[in-house]
């Protein structure tokens, strides 16, 4: 008799020889990526509390209510990770990491746990690889994590992309959107699916981010949550889609754009891509602002994003792509006044584009205190710019570690800079 042979969890696969090395070469233009714009790695455990996912991504989310893997042990009850955020934002109130001055600038890559249906690019074991910026409310924060997540894929050479922006607004302003989508939706219920159906009292929202088919005649002709902003979300999302345009970043507004979980405020957005088919999604995130309060920490404003590795494999495969150190930024950005911090945010993408790892206040700081971030970032260079620099067209470049200064040119600046970075 033939011994049984084992094989892998249904939704679950093996990486082997000739794929690993795809997924290395994607894993090093992410942590390259992450050092040019001074994102420092972390690394949480597969296993979490149940209540802390719970509490996090919404009692009420799919995942949650049907998608998790857990099990207890003793009094403990434990989930296998579905997504990342809410660990990361437990690591940094358990580990004060508020504590360490400025904002922290996160980034991970690991495998998550769905009891979902697998199908291609979707498994139950899959790999995310993300970001956090937690500590600035301030929406060239927005705009420096999309920057992030287009630049790996621009990077792998995958460029036929377009990335949809939206805002969903604070809780004040989805409550009288809830109320109008309630209203909306109720006299259609019994024609909407099952699943919109059950959505319909906890998260009318969800609604919209259906794809049944006999949804999308309601869905198209549903209240647009842009109508519903109020004033300070309505200028948070003009300033963020100011400094995408500061940085060239191009986007196509989607006032059905939601997100799928709950911790969800303000900006909204998604990559995505034409060569992965109807599932056409890269990668996205948004603001939360109230994620960390509701797992125990301060009020803190944060904003991020995640992408699927396996999902990034794909969009290769289908473009004939073969995917085949010390977090210190060269450069850090001192800037006094809205106008400085413009010109710091396109100034960070002409450096980072000659391999310069630099980076900039994001939280509106004074003067003082971002040089007292350079300096705890151990940053070799400060460029300082205010609006005499600005009307003049020359900036204090200041060398950290010899504490010398000069007044150059942008284009003398990174001629400056380029010797040692070409060293490392």
């Amino acid at each position: 008799m033939a011994k049984d042979s084992f094989r892998t969890h249904h939704g679950m696969v093996d990486i082997l020889p000739g794929e690993s090395e795809q997924w290395q070469a994607i894993e090093k233009i992410i942590h390259e990526t992450a050092r040019e714009f001074h994102f420092r790695e972390i690394r949480t455990p597969v296993l979490e509390p149940t209540e802390l996912i719970a509490r996090g991504i919404g009692q009420l989310t799919d995942i949650v209510s049907k998608e998790m893997f857990t099990f207890s042990r003793g009094e403990d009850n434990y989930v296998l990770r579905p997504e990342c955020t809410a660990p990361v934002a437990r690591a940094y109130i358990q580990h004060h990491l508020d504590q360490r001055g400025g904002t922290q600038k996160l980034y991970y890559i690991g495998p998550m746990f769905r009891a979902e249906r697998p199908q291609k690019g979707r498994q139950r074991q899959f790999h995310q690889f993300g970001a956090e910026l937690i500590g600035s409310d301030a929406p060239a924060a927005d705009a420096e994590i999309i920057a992030f997540m287009a630049r790996i894929y621009e990077k792998a050479g995958i460029r036929n992309t377009t990335l949809k922006l939206n805002s969903v607004g604070d809780p004040e302003s989805r409550k009288a959107y809830k109320e109008a989508l309630q209203h909306y939706f109720r006299p259609k219920l019994s024609h909407l699916s099952e699943i919109s159906q059950q959505r319909f009292e906890t998260n009318p929202m969800r609604i919209l981010d259906s794809k049944e088919e006999e949804d999308q005649p309601f869905i198209a002709g549903a209240p647009l949550i842009t109508d519903y902003l109020n004033e300070e979300c309505l200028d948070h999302y003009a300033g963020v889609k100011e400094r995408l345009g500061l940085l060239g970043i191009s986007y196509t507004e989607d006032p059905r754009l939601v997100r799928g979980l709950d911790y969800y405020t303000k900006t909204a957005f998604e990559l995505v891509s034409p060569d992965l088919g109807s599932q056409d999604a890269l990668g996205g995130g948004g603001r939360y602002d109230l994620l960390i309060e509701e797992i125990g920490g301060r009020p803190t404003p944060a904003v991020g994003f995640a992408s699927g590795m396996e999902r990034f494999l794909i969009a290769c495969d289908a473009l004939g792509i073969t995917p085949g150190a010390d977090p210190i930024p060269d450069v850090y950005i001192v800037t006094r006044g809205e106008e400085a911090e413009k010109w710091g945010l396109k100034t960070l993408k002409s450096l980072r584009a000659t391999g310069i790892a630099a980076t900039m206040d994001f939280a509106g700081r004074s003067v003082k205190a971002q040089m007292k971030d350079a300096n705890r970032e151990q940053a070799r260079y400060c460029i300082i710019v205010g609006e005499e620099e600005l009307n003049q067209g020359r900036f204090t470049l200041r060398n950290m570690i010899e504490s010398d200064e000069q007044m150059l040119t942008p284009d003398e600046i990174i001629t400056r800079l380029m010797p040692p970075v070409q060293l490392l």
